[in-house]
């Protein structure tokens, strides 16, 4: 083989090694987490969750995120807790819940949104606690204007499910990315589960307003907030879901929102899940 062959080879090695996000095995749970993990999701208190699991893959979206019970995790927007009761179930006395809310003061919200939004982030720990009799110590809400010093370096995981429309679509996805990457540690991670647009999806379309984003748009955006992609999973694929609907995802079970019947067994909306490492 000659020099000129060699060097071609290990260029085209190189080439093709950079063009695979890195991968995340290090920060895979261990086998008694994936324990304790399916415990928490079997646990009664998600009694009336459990028929989205076929759907939500709450298992093996963690699983695939790193969230391991000692970590401390922060889920933006938890709203009516269906993973929060999954986190509270499973991280243990040493790690902490967080719920992160949305900055109220953003220009969006009018005064009874932003109170509703400060009342939210200040109940969170009473609401988990009640839910899953999880020591309110252990948990925390928090809106991301009111991030301190303390707080910055300090997240193992940021998690972010089905809410990157909103963010798209009320327009402060950037300064929000911003504070969540301020929370996580060096090494630490940001999650992302996103209803998924078709790759040509108009932008119209795909702009949040029907739920809906491009995967690559999301990838690109999040990257230029500083983070870099470490792997991208199809655990919450759905390529049943036609993801053209006229009123959005809300089309989509669970919400069912124009009743079409051609819609209901279809499953939940086709879903892209991602994986960041703060750059």
């Amino acid at each position: 083989m000659t020099m000129r062959t060699i060097l071609t080879a290990l260029a085209g090695a190189v080439l093709a090694a950079s063009a695979v996000p890195a991968a995340a095995d290090q920060h895979e749970p261990s086998t008694q987490d994936r324990a304790a993990l399916a415990a928490a999701i079997a646990n009664a208190n998600r009694a009336e969750d459990q028929a989205r699991d076929a759907f939500r893959h709450p298992a093996e979206t963690l699983a695939f995120f790193g969230v391991e019970p000692g970590m401390k995790v922060g889920e933006y927007a938890p709203g009516g807790g269906w993973y929060s009761r999954v986190l509270g179930n499973y991280l243990n006395g040493e790690g902490q819940l967080v719920g992160l809310y949305f900055t109220p003061e953003n220009g969006v919200f009018d005064e009874e949104a932003r109170a509703g939004i400060r009342q939210g982030a200040a109940t969170f720990p009473a609401r988990v606690a009640e839910w899953t009799g999880r020591a309110a110590e252990g948990t925390a809400g928090l809106t991301l204007d009111a991030v301190t010093e303390a707080d910055k370096g300090t997240f193992d995981r940021v998690l972010v499910i089905r809410m990157m429309h909103n963010m798209m679509r009320m327009n402060f996805a950037d300064s929000e990315l911003k504070a969540m990457r301020d929370l996580l540690k060096p090494d630490g991670m940001l999650g992302i589960v996103q209803h998924r647009a078709k790759d040509d999806a108009p932008g119209d379309y795909a702009n949040g307003s029907k739920g809906y984003l491009r995967e690559k748009d999301v990838i690109g955006f999040v990257e230029a907030q500083g983070f870099e992609l470490v792997e991208k999973s199809e655990i919450n694929a759905n390529p049943r879901d036609p993801a053209d609907h006229a009123e959005g995802v809300w089309e989509m079970p669970p919400t069912l929102r124009t009743q079409r019947a051609e819609l209901r067994d279809l499953g939940e909306s086709d879903r892209m899940t991602l994986l960041f490492r703060k750059r």
